[in-house]
């Protein structure tokens, strides 16, 4: 049954709605006024849990005690970096919570899945788009892998020079760096591995840097070291590009001849990156080749 409009609504506008009215509007001014403190300065809007996509970091995982220690420990970083934003957890093998059981905890609404993983891989390619598609429940996004990155080089650097190179180490004809990373069969991987080690030269003031790789693609990181040393280089040092201690990691370090270099951990500009890899995948600016959108989300864009 259609009502008909009365031909003086502004008369017929009961009290109670010019009430509700007034109520709406000083509520929504409380709720502005809440978010200022006594000081005037503006408190974190704590609302971003609510509205701002969940996100979900995602370490391979390990089975050496410190990886989970190191991963908690940057995300509380990137907590600090972002506060009130939904930080979780999630690992694709050998450590919990695994990522489906993460995302099966988050409920409806929105969620990008960042990488803990320094390239393009199987990894990325395969294994989190389909963890991500099995969430039926979420609007999801995987975001690139952090590497390369020059954030990643900077950390690098600096965990060099803490496990003791010097600047003056470059200007030798003798020094040179492994970059010693996972490996993997995807060719896409090893160009990301190279792009690094280069900027990571340009860091070091022209210091030859060779990626060298743990499993599936070579040199190893021996391997790597003989041939620097065939060639005059006898001050070597392992730039460790792992984001976490583990298997991998302890056996690149101990090939080192002399300086071994610490796994990223949390450096507070791995913590930095991850935000900035989940900013570009929620903004959609994620650049192209680092771009692994949900089916999902591609479909209905």
């Amino acid at each position: 049954m259609t009502e008909t409009a009365p031909e003086h609504p502004r008369e017929s506008l009961p009290l109670d709605s010019t009430a509700q009215l007034l109520t709406r509007i000083t509520s929504q001014l409380g709720t502005q006024l809440s978010l200022v403190s006594l000081n005037g300065t503006r408190r974190p809007m704590h609302r971003i849990r609510r509205t701002a996509p969940t996100l979900v970091a995602v370490a391979h995982g390990s089975r050496d005690p410190r990886a989970l220690r190191t991963v908690l420990e940057l995300l509380e970083r990137v907590r600090e970096l972002r506060p009130g934003l939904d930080v979780r957890l999630g690992h694709i093998e050998l450590n919990e919570p695994l990522l489906p059981d993460t995302l099966d905890g988050i409920g409806r609404g929105d969620a990008v899945l960042v990488p803990l993983l320094l390239g393009r891989g199987h990894h990325v390619r395969h294994d989190l788009p389909l963890a991500a598609s099995a969430a039926s429940h979420l609007r999801t996004r995987v975001a690139a892998p952090l590497g390369p990155h020059p954030l990643l080089v900077e950390a690098l650097y600096e965990r060099l020079v803490e496990a003791g190179w010097r600047d003056g180490d470059g200007t030798s004809r003798h020094a040179a760096v492994v970059l010693a990373a996972a490996g993997s069969r995807d060719p896409d991987s090893d160009v990301d591995a190279r792009r690094t080690a280069d900027m990571l030269s340009d860091r070091l003031g022209g210091v030859p840097v060779v990626p060298a790789y743990a499993s599936a693609a070579s040199p190893t990181v021996p391997a790597a070291l003989r041939a620097l040393a065939a060639r005059g280089r006898h001050r070597t040092a392992v730039a460790s590009y792992f984001t976490a201690p583990g298997r991998f990691a302890t056996v690149s370090a101990a090939a080192a001849p002399g300086i071994a270099a610490a796994p990223l951990g949390a450096h507070p500009a791995m913590a930095r990156l991850l935000l900035h890899r989940y900013d570009q995948a929620v903004a959609g600016t994620a650049p192209a080749h680092d771009a692994w959108t949900h089916p999902r989300l591609l479909a209905s864009a």
